[in-house]
């Protein structure tokens, strides 16, 4: 998935962030491979039920955005299907142009669906697309989220049979044991790849500090329940 180069200088890399872990951690990976962090890219839509882009909580991220120490670049969409690409179009050609990156990293594991439509704009701006985690192994992978001291929290989740209790869990071995259930059972993707659910992050390596939860409030239904948090 990922344009191979060389990493002996810095490449200027922009980062398409929803705050989530998958974004966080690829961020990580890829400053660990020598890139240069140069900007974070936000899309905040206003379709709570995006194809593409992650939406509980979305705001928060230029808390972390600040605790990072990074620019950020946020862009705004109807969230219409399809239509939508346009507008995340435009956030990475702004950043090619203020930031002068090269490179996009995104979070995709397994979505084919997200990471061929990002390619396919990549492509068209002449920037390269790194994908960190494209098919890791997602139990091997959230493990690693708790050696590496990232601090994640559920913010939404959306499939049966999850509830609202499952809002403000932290992942950490508890956790991976019951999406590993989960998985066996209802065949729920142990890192919420398929939109089952949604994170943030408290803290991470890349954070400066870490990040307090002031207030969580909890809306939804059934088996689709979403927070608006605050964090300080």
């Amino acid at each position: 998935m990922a344009t191979k180069q060389k990493t002996s200088g810095k490449i200027r890399a922009g980062v398409l962030f929803s705050g989530g872990k998958d974004s966080c951690y690829s961020a990580y990976l890829a400053k660990q491979k020598g890139y240069e962090l140069a900007c974070l890219i936000s899309i905040f839509s206003d379709n709570q039920e995006s194809y593409m882009f992650h939406t509980p909580s979305i705001t928060r991220v230029e808390k972390q955005a600040e605790v990072m120490g990074i620019p950020i670049i946020i862009e705004r969409t109807k969230g219409k299907k399809e239509d939508e690409l346009k507008d995340l179009e435009r956030a990475m050609k702004k950043a090619k142009t203020k930031y002068k990156i090269d490179t996009i990293i995104t979070g995709a594991i397994k979505s084919e669906y997200q990471a061929s439509r990002i390619r396919k704009i990549c492509e068209k701006l002449k920037l390269n697309c790194l994908n960190p985690l494209w098919e890791r192994d997602e139990i091997e992978y959230l493990n690693e989220l708790i050696r590496k001291d990232f601090k994640v929290i559920i913010t939404g989740v959306f499939a049966f049979p999850l509830d609202q209790t499952w809002i403000g869990r932290e992942i950490d071995e508890k956790f991976i044991e019951s999406v590993v259930d989960l998985n066996n059972r209802y065949k729920i993707h142990p890192a919420g790849e398929g939109g089952e659910f949604e994170t943030f992050v408290l803290y991470c390596p890349l954070f400066k500090k870490h990040l307090n939860l002031k207030k969580l409030k909890v809306s939804g239904e059934k088996n689709s329940w979403r927070a608006d948090i605050e964090v300080e």
